[in-house]
């Protein structure tokens, strides 16, 4: 199977589907759960401190654990949360869009895994069109062929 088949708009509706239903399985068992994230994605309220958030890697994980997950809620496309970061414990609101959710981990295992990219559900059904109907569209080539015809 050719990687670009996991790009669909379809394939990407049926994995957020798929991790939407994980979460909300772990939070109705109350099992805290780890998730590993592409960071480029996820929003922070309030911002994050520039050095604090240039030190997070390009794949981050972050452990819903304690209050983390005492206030982690989920909807149709965000998981959301709130967390500490650095030294000084700096208080923001996590918001990672479901696609962007690279694996869901319960202690050390990996209970999910998402290789898609990404980017937003977007419809891809490209609209067919015949040939002479875009030779037909030019407004020269339109006087060419009823000259043609005649």
């Amino acid at each position: 199977m050719p990687l670009e088949t996991l790009e669909t708009s379809k394939y990407k509706e049926l994995i957020q589907n798929h991790i939407l239903a994980t979460i909300e399985y772990l939070f109705d068992e109350n099992q805290e759960f780890g998730v590993a994230c592409e960071i480029s994605t996820v929003s922070f309220s309030p911002n994050l401190p520039n050095d604090l958030h240039e030190s997070l890697p390009e794949i981050t994980l972050f452990m819903l654990a304690n209050y983390s997950f005492e206030t982690a809620s989920v909807d149709q496309y965000y998981l959301s949360f709130e967390a500490g970061f650095g030294p000084d414990n700096f208080g923001a609101l996590v918001q990672i869009p479901l696609l962007a959710i690279k694996q869901l981990f319960v202690d050390e295992y990996p209970i999910l895994l998402n290789v898609t990219s990404s980017n937003e559900i977007k419809e891809e059904k490209k609209e067919e069109v015949d040939s002479m109907s875009v030779l037909l569209n030019n407004p020269e080539n339109a006087k060419l062929l009823k000259k043609k015809r005649i």
